[in-house]
């Protein structure tokens, strides 16, 4: 566990989550339907994970 950093994975999931709320709010205020907004944000919450993730292991090596 030496060079295991909390922050990290909670970051990462605060910002997926937050992206997924953020998403959802905007789409619904654009006219969407909840479940049509809940789909386009979980799909932006992946992408948003994938290119947190991307930056914590690009600045490891």
């Amino acid at each position: 566990m030496r060079g295991y950093n909390i922050w990290r994975p909670i970051m990462l999931i605060a910002v997926a989550l937050l992206t997924r709320s953020l998403v959802t709010n905007l789409c619904i205020l654009f006219g969407m339907t909840p479940d049509s907004a809940s789909s386009v944000a979980v799909v932006a919450m992946v992408i948003a994970a994938l290119i947190m993730y991307r930056r914590f292991t690009n600045h490891r090596r």
